[in-house]
């Protein structure tokens, strides 16, 4: 059965006439009667009596003829659905953001979907990289933005639209080791210092730096999921905050010796083996409007 078929039945019972249905629905006469009893022999049951140079629906062709209607509807819908999503007036995007991305993108994502997809339902979630990972594979959200230092290589990840951000130590423009031209490992741990959970990359990487105590274990004494509240206690405080340098434009960032070296490494995680949500276009253009040094 196909919806050709059906709406040549919705034509043919508006005309209840062969001729003028065929010429409305701009087939031929032959070809809508050959349609008509294909699609009464795959249902097994008349549609019309032919009564005549007359056709009445049958009463199971009325019966028929009341769904055919409400199919046909329903694909009318679905095309618009399509046409809307092309042209960015409808559609859904669920998202997790890590720490970081969620600095960086969370206002810049509802300002655009406020500003610019009104009809758009945006939905953002926040947290822990290991549960949006489970999320994303229960299929309640669509894609994730995180740092990808944080994420186990997996066959069921599709990872793209990746950006290296230069990591630092930062702190308020009048702190007093912004008065120093070289700062050791040693000035800093005499200071609070703030961090989102770190991988265990980063870890490796503090500890060749600056030795064990480097480790974030005992280095970090404000850890916190949420990085705003992070840089405004770092701009309130002598605290030092270990995070990507181009989240707090206005904090100071120290002159380490040796220098710290290290990057978060931010990506765009799907399913594979998933189409994607047409939305995660919008997501792509705010990543690469926003997520950069």
């Amino acid at each position: 059965m196909q919806l050709t078929q059906l709406r040549h039945l919705v034509g043919l019972a508006q005309f209840n006439s062969f001729s003028k249905a065929a010429k409305a629905l701009f087939i031929t006469q032959p070809a809508l009667s050959r349609s008509i009893r294909a699609l009464e022999t795959e249902l097994g049951f008349a549609l019309f009596d032919r009564v005549g140079h007359r056709i009445e629906l049958t009463s199971f062709g009325g019966d028929v003829l009341e769904r055919a209607r409400l199919l046909l509807d329903d694909a009318r819908e679905i095309g618009e659905m399509g046409a809307k999503l092309r042209s960015g007036s409808c559609g859904r995007l669920r998202v997790g953001l890590g720490s970081g991305p969620g600095a960086f993108l969370t206002r810049p994502l509802l300002a655009e979907f406020a500003a610019r997809h009104r009809s758009m339902h945006l939905e953002i979630a926040r947290g822990m990289t290991e549960l949006l990972l489970q999320r994303l594979r229960a299929r309640t959200l669509d894609a994730l933005v995180v740092d990808l230092l944080s994420v186990r290589p997996a066959s069921d990840l599709h990872i793209d639209q990746l950006t290296d951000m230069r990591g630092a130590f930062l702190c308020r423009p009048k702190h007093p080791l912004t008065r120093r031209r070289r700062v050791s490992f040693d000035e800093i741990a005499h200071y609070p210092i703030a961090s989102t959970p770190l991988s265990d990359e980063i870890a490796r990487l503090l500890m060749q730096r600056y030795g064990p105590r480097a480790h974030p274990d005992d280095l970090v004494t404000l850890r916190g999921d949420e990085l705003p509240s992070l840089i405004d206690v770092t701009f309130l405080s002598d605290a030092i905050l270990l995070a990507v340098r181009a989240v707090a434009p206005g904090l100071h960032e120290l002159p380490m010796d040796p220098p710290l070296g290290g990057s978060a490494r931010f990506g765009l995680v799907t399913l594979a083996g998933r189409t994607a949500a047409p939305t995660i276009q919008l997501l792509r253009q705010v990543m690469q409007d926003h997520l950069h040094d």
